[in-house]
């Protein structure tokens, strides 16, 4: 498995508050929620994002509340996989829990730019800057959770055993 994009760059500290806005939680359709994805940080984010693109970020990302709402709005508006330095915990598991591939990988977080072409192999862990023609080795997914996100989340894998 791979993901392949361009990047949405975004610093630390990104909170579920900003990736989905509470004010748009009335509602659980991942169609819905993805046309306001990223609005309060990135008004554009929704214009601009194509399917298949990567969203880059710094320390601590998906921190503040445990909804999740946030990973299935990113998932939805079409983003193929979040990379960054850190993950706030409860964020890392919600986004497995629905098929949202993250990986951790600091040096890449911190090098990779807004706009940069990207690619990931999730078997290997690594993160290739096709812009820049560096390359970065992040933490490979395990065989059980590529199985999750090819599942497109916990609740489909189970139901499929």
């Amino acid at each position: 498995m791979e993901a392949k994009g361009r990047v949405f760059k975004y610093g630390d500290n990104v909170d579920t508050d900003v990736i989905i806005p509470a004010r748009y939680l009335n509602s659980s359709d991942p169609a819905e929620l993805a046309t306001h994805c990223m609005e309060d940080i990135d008004k554009d984010f929704i214009k601009k994002v194509q399917k298949g693109d990567i969203i880059v970020a710094k320390k601590n990302f998906g921190c503040g509340s445990s909804r999740e709402h946030a990973p299935i709005a990113i998932k939805a508006a079409g983003v193929s996989c979040v990379i960054a330095e850190t993950f706030a915990r409860i964020f890392y598991r919600n986004a497995i829990n629905i098929g949202l591939p993250i990986i951790e990988c600091p040096e890449a977080a911190k090098d990779i730019e807004d706009g940069d072409e990207v690619e990931i192999q999730f078997d290997t862990g690594m993160i290739y800057d096709r812009t820049k023609g560096t390359e970065y080795k992040g933490q490979a997914f395990p065989e059980f959770m590529q199985k999750i996100i090819q599942a497109e989340g916990l609740i489909n894998y189970i139901n499929s055993k």
